[in-house]
């Protein structure tokens, strides 16, 4: 009997070769192995959900509007890692500062640094782990 986690699963092939995102290279047909993205971006299935981003506060690291985060709950939200909280209420996408003072890092200079204060209704809902965006 196939159980409904293995029905779903889409092995893709996994070429050797890496592509040169500057000047071209040559290219092999050589398959490494094949992927499954669910194996690939999801460690903890348990405490991993996706969300869809909206803006451009974090396009400089590749995150744009419309791209779907997968987000894991269950990772320690450290120094510098990108997270989701809910700040008063909203929810936002952000790197993490924690040193010298914490607060929420927009990856776009048009968006200002949201300080973390103690009064504010303030809580990280999980640490993204990747973007998936489309062209």
């Amino acid at each position: 009997m196939i159980s409904e986690d293995q029905k779903r699963r889409v092995n893709l092939p996994l070429f050797n070769d890496k592509i040169a995102v500057g000047w071209p290279s040559p290219a092999d047909d050589y398959v490494e192995r094949s992927i499954d993205l669910n194996e690939y971006l999801v460690k903890n299935s348990a405490a991993t959900y996706f969300l869809r981003a909206a803006g451009d506060s974090m396009i400089n690291v590749g995150i744009h509007n419309d791209a779907i985060l997968i987000v894991d709950r269950s990772i320690e939200p450290t120094d510098g890692k990108i997270v989701i909280a809910s700040v008063d209420g909203s929810y936002t996408c952000k790197r993490l500062q924690l040193y010298p003072e914490p607060r929420l890092i927009a990856e776009n200079i048009k968006y200002p640094p949201i300080k973390i204060d103690k009064k504010e209704d303030f809580e990280i809902i999980g640490v993204v782990l990747a973007a998936i965006n489309q062209f």
